[in-house]
């Protein structure tokens, strides 16, 4: 091995503890790091890690809405309309179904729910009613912290939104701008960003990240993370292919393990602040999955995906708890601090 690697991952890592950032071309060379390097690079995500998000680690849920013959032609997604596949197809659940789920997952210690719904916006006053009934049920049942996903957000939707009670947005880039077109075809890239910068204008926290793992580059990978960077989102999701038979990337190879703890830890080092939450996917790592909180991950999602089971909750909190991480506060907490401190100002 060479040392002169190790050093410059030493300097890049003391830089960023400084306040300084990594620059894109130092991300692409970090990307491809042999495995040999893993270790010390992982090491040093985790510093950067306890600096900026501490030992606590954000746990979220989700709840599949509305499911199945979604007009858009995503590659990946098994509820396109566009493919053929098994995933169940139906619409609105009923409010007390979602209220329920919103319950266990605060039961669990997950801070934040999303309300998850195909298709392309708030296109209809139907999915305007039913949104509002579903946020009105949710803050009377839970003080759980409200976030949906919902596609496209024009400004006048998300100040709606906001309106109703909802006070997390989540919106995926997918991938590179670069690769975009072997994603999807039916709505822009620029599309994507316009919802971010609208659902940040109305007020609302942002989530936005992406899935590897779809045929991009290594670059394309690092284009994604400064894509993120210069939109200053705050909190990452970051999901790993789960290959669907009946999409286009049915037949994708998934990522392997070293593959995605590298990622993961690289994210980290491009977005040194921000919450990076590890969700769909990462069943790929098999024995290796308390390794991301190593690699520089802050929050994972736990429950079941939109179209497939996840992995047990018990086991993920145990695998927290071992680590002798803790979950952090739900968003009520976060409110009351927030309150108190304004107040004490």
């Amino acid at each position: 091995m060479d040392n002169a690697i190790f050093s410059n991952i030493d300097q890049i890592t003391q830089r960023i503890l400084n306040g300084g950032s990594m620059t894109v071309d130092e991300g692409r060379w970090m990307v491809r790091l042999d495995d040999d390097y893993l270790p010390w690079l992982m090491a040093s995500a985790d510093r950067i890690r306890k600096t900026y998000r501490g030992d606590e680690i954000e746990v979220c849920a989700i709840a599949n809405v509305r499911s199945g013959n979604c007009s858009e032609n995503c590659s990946f997604c098994s509820q396109s309309g566009h493919h053929k596949t098994d995933a169940p197809a139906y619409d609105f659940i009923p409010a007390e179904d979602l209220v329920a789920q919103a319950q266990q997952a605060r039961e669990w210690g997950a801070s934040d729910f999303g309300v998850v719904s195909k298709g392309w916006g708030v296109r209809s006053d139907k999915e305007g009613t039913k949104l509002e009934e579903y946020f009105a049920a949710m803050d009377e049942g839970s003080d759980i912290g409200r976030c949906a996903s919902l596609g496209a957000l024009t400004k006048e939707s998300a100040t709606k939104l906001k309106t109703i009670g909802m006070e997390n947005y989540h919106h995926n880039l997918e991938c590179a701008e670069s690769f975009f077109d072997q994603v999807c075809t039916t709505h822009s890239y620029q599309e994507n960003i316009d919802t971010i910068n609208n659902a940040r204008d109305a007020g609302l926290r942002v989530c936005a990240g992406g899935i590897l793992g779809m045929g991009e580059s290594l670059d394309q990978r690092i284009e994604l993370a400064e894509t993120l960077r210069n939109l200053e989102v705050e909190s990452v999701p970051l999901n790993f292919l789960s290959p669907v038979l009946g999409t286009p990337m049915g037949k994708q190879t998934p990522m392997t393990p070293y593959e995605i703890l590298r990622v993961i830890a690289t994210y980290r080092f491009m977005l040194p602040k921000a919450e990076i939450r590890i969700a769909g996917g990462r069943q790929f790592l098999g024995d290796m999955q308390s390794m991301i909180f190593m690699a520089g991950a802050s929050g994972v999602m736990i429950g079941n995906y939109l179209t497939t089971k996840g992995r047990s909750v018990g086991d993920d909190l145990k695998m927290i708890s071992d680590l002798k991480l803790q979950v952090r506060g739900n968003t009520q907490q976060r409110r009351e601090q927030t309150q108190a401190q304004a107040a004490s100002a």
